[in-house]
């Protein structure tokens, strides 16, 4: 695993972090849905205090301290802003670290000109929150479930989300995939699925390997032959970009039958790249947010 130090810096503690849950053999952008908790709040974006939703790595560590501690409630806020709201964070709580990008500068010296000059970097740093659950005090709002949409609802905008991205989809035989050469995604029938969330699901994360193509995001990973670390790296963008995906539609995701060899593939990416995941998750959020533009506002309201 990612070497300890006695300090980590962040992504070697994300790292870990995820690393652990792969090891046990489960992927845990899956586990909102394990225990039902989709079915008890209707939603499974964590959500900042403000009410929006977190992005990014950010979201797959709330799924996994939510699930860890049990926790119902999507929403999460800093010690402060809980003070802001009169209310307290209960005495031996312990917070979940989560990280954020900040721009910099420093000065750096020219070796041609032997000039100083300014150089813009970004830097990732920590910090922590508490689910409203271990908070005393707040507002009532915060301590109210939000009702589930209808399953007629979730599977309705789910099929008015795909309908509006242009992507040629074909249905037809037993497996699903993406064909870069030419530009389409394949499907078995909308029948051979056990049920609608399963065919929603695979169809979604199809479509995030369909915003990898050149004329779109251009995500190769220097991918060139099936199984290489390009491709575990691209699926590992899907995997994630789906999760989000269906978060956003309201969909339940159940592992797929070949998930072994994936999370195999996964954690020797992992242990060779402490930066991997979070990059993994800001592809994977970018990819999401553009598969959101090509939908009407009427279908992103509807999923959101």
């Amino acid at each position: 695993m990612t070497k300890q130090t006695t300090k980590q810096d962040p992504h070697s503690r994300i790292t870990d972090r995820i690393l652990a849950e792969l090891e046990q053999g489960t992927r845990p952008w899956l586990k909102p849905w394990s225990g039902g908790d989709m079915a008890v709040t209707g939603r499974a974006r964590p959500l900042r205090a403000t009410g929006q939703p977190y992005r990014g790595i950010n979201v797959l560590l709330l799924w996994i301290e939510a699930q860890a501690s049990g926790f119902v409630s999507p929403s999460w806020m800093t010690y402060r802003q809980a003070q802001a709201f009169g209310a307290q964070v209960r005495k031996g709580e312990c917070g979940a670290n989560i990280v954020y990008y900040g721009d910099s500068n420093k000065t750096v010296r020219d070796e041609t000109s032997g000039e100083d000059k300014a150089q813009s970097f970004r830097f990732l740093k920590t910090y922590t929150v508490f689910n409203v659950a271990q908070i005393e005090g707040l507002p009532e709002r915060f301590l109210v479930l939000p009702e589930p949409a209808p399953e007629e609802e979730r599977i309705e905008a789910a099929e008015a989300f795909f309908a509006s991205i242009p992507a040629t989809v074909n249905h037809g035989g037993d497996k699903a995939y993406y064909i870069p050469s030419a530009d389409r995604i394949q499907l078995p029938p909308f029948a051979a699925f056990h049920d609608a969330h399963s065919y929603y699901a695979t169809r979604g994360h199809e479509t995030l390997h369909w915003t990898r193509h050149k004329s779109r995001l251009d995500r190769s990973f220097g991918r060139e032959k099936w199984g290489d670390e390009g491709y575990a790296r691209e699926e590992l963008v899907a995997e994630l970009g789906s999760a989000f995906l269906a978060a956003d539609l309201g969909l339940a995701i159940e592992p797929r039958p070949d998930h072994a060899s994936y999370i195999a593939s996964w954690i020797t990416v992992l242990q060779n790249d402490s930066r991997a995941i979070v990059q993994a998750a800001a592809h994977a959020e970018r990819a999401v947010a553009f598969l959101h533009q090509l939908a009407s506002p009427e279908e992103v309201k509807a999923a959101a």
